[in-house]
C-alpha cells in the first residue's frame, strides 16, 4: 500500500503546482495541500502497519 500512499501524494504535489502556477483559486491550492499532510499522515500509517505485520509473521 506505500507505493499507493507515494503516488497519491505525487499527484497531490502536481496538481497543487498546476493550480499554482495556473493562478488558480487559492482554495484548490489549499485542497492540494491537506491532501498532502493527510496523505503523509496516511503514508506514516502504512509504514507502521507493515513493519508490524512483519513482526507477527
Amino acid at each position: 500500500m506505500v507505493p499507493y500512499a507515494v503516488g497519491g501524494i505525487i499527484a497531490f504535489v502536481i496538481a497543487g503546482l498546476a493550480v499554482w502556477i495556473a493562478g488558480g483559486p487559492e482554495r484548490w491550492v489549499q485542497i492540494c495541500v491537506a491532501g498532502v499532510l493527510w496523505g503523509l499522515v496516511g503514508l506514516a500509517a502504512m509504514i507502521r502497519h507493515d513493519r508490524h505485520r512483519q513482526a507477527r509473521q
